[in-house]
């Protein structure tokens, strides 16, 4: 038999929390002794306290544990319950991964500050093309906001060529707009390079478009995941300023090379002037 601050020891929980336990009856003492009051526990005990704190720690309420504890829900109901505090762990992570990716980047771009050459910068025409494209609506021009909308785009837009029959023709084409409402939302073209004839009669589900050509652009190449993309753009950025040119909208990004690693991904900004 332990006293409860010999169990809490072992258990590696707080005394307060296995008096709070035992007064909501999820983990009653084996004898409480009437006069001091005083808890004991057996080590057997142990087994049922490791599956509250687990419980627990997967984000269930304890009233939730009780009833899982009791056998009252069913394993149908408790493989639900766990798939879907699984799914929502695995969101958590995700989200957390990319807001170190944002983090990293934004200290690449100060460690870069200075050291990158405004040289790599270079003027040129930029002709017509015509593109597929499907579009949608970012909550900002962030990477955490844009990255979550324009994936899932390309995904479908893909999808959406194979079952037309058609083939790229070039490289993809990504750019952006404010969105109508001004609130700071942003309209997200994903686009691919294609050579279809529009004819009165062509009908697809995503939408063919031809962007104008500039006599004009500032272009660099960006190497590495688009995550990474901050430093890249804040140089061109100096650029403008250095040069005291004033950029017409946002960059659109065009896809060199886009194999499966997304740390070689080449991609170059072409950023119209005015």
């Amino acid at each position: 038999m332990f006293t409860i601050g010999e169990f809490a020891r072992h258990g590696r929980v707080s005394a307060r929390m296995l008096r709070h336990y035992d007064a909501i009856g999820l983990l009653r003492p084996v004898s409480t002794d009437p006069f001091s009051g005083y808890r004991h526990y057996e080590a057997s005990q142990l087994s049922r306290l490791n599956r509250i704190i687990a419980l627990k720690d997967l984000g269930f309420t304890l009233e939730q544990v009780r009833l899982i504890l009791e056998g009252t829900v069913s394993t149908e109901e408790l493989r639900g319950m766990l798939r879907l505090r699984q799914a929502e762990l695995e969101e958590a992570m995700a989200s957390a991964a990319a807001r170190l990716r944002q983090v990293e980047a934004r200290l690449r771009s100060i460690e870069s500050e200075g050291r990158m050459p405004s040289d790599d910068v270079i003027v040129k025409n930029i002709p017509a093309v015509r593109v597929a494209e499907l579009t949608g609506v970012a909550a900002s021009y962030g990477p955490e906001d844009i990255g979550p909308v324009i994936g899932p785009l390309y995904e479908e837009l893909f999808r959406r060529l194979t079952a037309a029959g058609v083939e790229p023709s070039g490289p993809g084409v990504a750019y952006y707009e404010d969105a109508p409402d001004g609130e700071g939302a942003i309209l997200v073209h994903a686009g691919v390079t294609v050579a279809v004839e529009l004819t009165p009669g062509s009908a697809f589900d995503f939408a063919v478009v031809d962007l104008p050509p500039a006599e004009r652009a500032a272009t660099i190449v960006h190497r590495g995941a688009m995550d990474d993309v901050l430093a890249t753009e804040q140089v061109l950025a100096r650029w403008f300023e250095a040069s005291g040119r004033r950029r017409t909208g946002y960059a659109r990004e065009v896809t060199l090379e886009c194999p499966p690693e997304r740390d070689r991904w080449v991609t170059e900004l072409q950023q119209p002037l005015d």
